[in-house]
């Protein structure tokens, strides 16, 4: 209940505004909800008004980590190892400062020493586990998710990290129901709906149904890597349902849009608009997608261009459009 106790913090701010551990227990809550620009920010304040902490400053870490802060990221493992290299949060952020750098074995050993200083150190168990999956040492990876799990059942991580080791195995089953187990724990976070609609799409199963209600639910919760769009509009294509693919394309293209994203998802998603808007008669909006594509200098420029002399030649009245004036 993440909202209710950040609520629940912020209130007591008000009144023990220079408490570090109330602001601590914000950036937990924020954590949580994936909102790392708010966690950065509580993080470096914690960091002017108490110099050497290191309690938990490891999630300050992974949020570095997840941002890829290289220079940020060696900045604080440099100033934990010489405040007390000896706690388990200063090995656990110095483990992730060389992960970040691709050093997985070296990695591996910090997370080793973290664990050594406090065996039950559950954020230690659960990276380490994702270095294994780095390393495609599967078992070990599978062994580190287990431990991590055995130590708090709660941790949607350790069993997301299961899910992607049995998925790494190609054991999508056994996959799916540690997904489940972890979109349960975390039903805001869209990467695991994500990861939960692959499962479903892989060969062995192929529940596409299963996989769009999945993909609908990780759209819905702010898909930051804006997969889900893509993938639903995918997916209705392939199960020809081209109404609906043609609403997901013109959703996704309006993202990329608004981000200044360009590449293949881009040409596709105008690509199936033009021969959508061509089959349903409706030239004018088809005719506005093909311009666009001729901007392009692939294959696709020449089906822009095919699909333009088609629209002429029908006896539907459109704007003259010389579409031999560009060049091949």
């Amino acid at each position: 209940m993440h909202n209710e106790s950040l609520s629940k913090y912020e209130y007591l701010l008000g009144t023990f505004g220079n408490s570090n551990y109330i602001q601590a227990q914000i950036a937990k809550a924020q954590y949580s909800l994936r909102e790392f620009d708010q966690v950065e920010a509580l993080f470096e304040e914690l960091m002017r008004s108490d110099p050497y902490r290191v309690e938990d400053m490891d999630m300050y870490s992974n949020v570095l980590y997840a941002k890829e802060c290289f220079s940020a990221l060696s900045f604080l493992a440099h100033r934990v190892f010489m405040t007390d290299k000896y706690r388990p949060e200063s090995c656990c952020i110095i483990g992730n400062y060389y992960s970040l750098k691709g050093q997985h074995e070296k990695s591996v050993m910090y997370f080793r020493r973290a664990l050594k200083l406090n065996k039950n150190y559950l954020s230690a168990w659960t990276l380490m586990g994702h270095e294994f999956v780095e390393m495609k040492n599967t078992p070990a990876a599978v062994d580190a998710y287990r431990r991590a799990v055995d130590i708090d059942p709660c941790d949607y991580r350790a069993w997301y990290g299961l899910g992607q080791a049995y998925e790494m195995m190609g054991m999508p089953f056994y996959a799916l129901h540690y997904f489940q187990k972890s979109v349960f724990l975390q039903p805001n976070d869209s990467r695991l709906w994500i990861a939960m609609a692959q499962c479903y799409e892989t060969e062995q199963l192929r529940m596409l149904d299963e996989a769009i209600k999945c993909y609908k639910r990780a759209a819905a919760c702010n898909d930051r890597e804006a997969i889900a769009l893509y993938q639903l509009a995918k997916l209705h294509a392939e199960l020809g349902h081209p109404e609906e693919a043609a609403s997901y394309y013109k959703k996704d293209l309006e993202r990329m849009e608004d981000e200044e994203r360009e590449g293949p998802n881009m040409v596709e998603a105008l690509l199936y608009l033009a021969r959508y808007y061509k089959l349903q008669e409706r030239f004018e909006e088809a005719e506005v997608y093909c311009t666009r594509l001729l901007d392009y200098s692939g294959p696709e420029r020449e089906t822009a261009k095919s699909l333009l002399r088609g629209m002429r030649s029908s006896q539907l009245s459109l704007p003259s459009m010389d579409v031999e004036r560009f060049p091949p």
